[in-house]
């Protein structure tokens, strides 16, 4: 079954000590759908849900990239859903 919504989840590393701030921040954005804080390689992990795969690469090169306390991220695109 394919995805009906472009779906992706983000990895997010932060500045140290910056996580739950950049959490408030990521749960403002629109297309933004859930935020986790993690352990382990990174330290963020959010899911992006939109109309269009345009607006899903949008909201992560122009919403979340350039949040002040982002270091890097790694976008996984959902290309289906058991």
């Amino acid at each position: 079954m394919k995805c009906t919504m472009p779906l992706a989840f983000v990895l997010i590393n932060a500045d140290l000590g910056a996580e739950e701030e950049l959490v408030g921040e990521l749960k403002k954005i629109e297309n933004v759908k859930e935020v986790y804080i993690v352990y382990g390689v990174y330290d963020i992990i959010a899911k992006i849900e939109a109309d269009s795969m345009e607006k899903v690469k949008e909201t992560v090169t122009w919403n979340i990239r350039r949040l002040d306390k982002v270091r890097s991220t790694l976008t996984m695109i959902v290309v289906e859903v058991p």
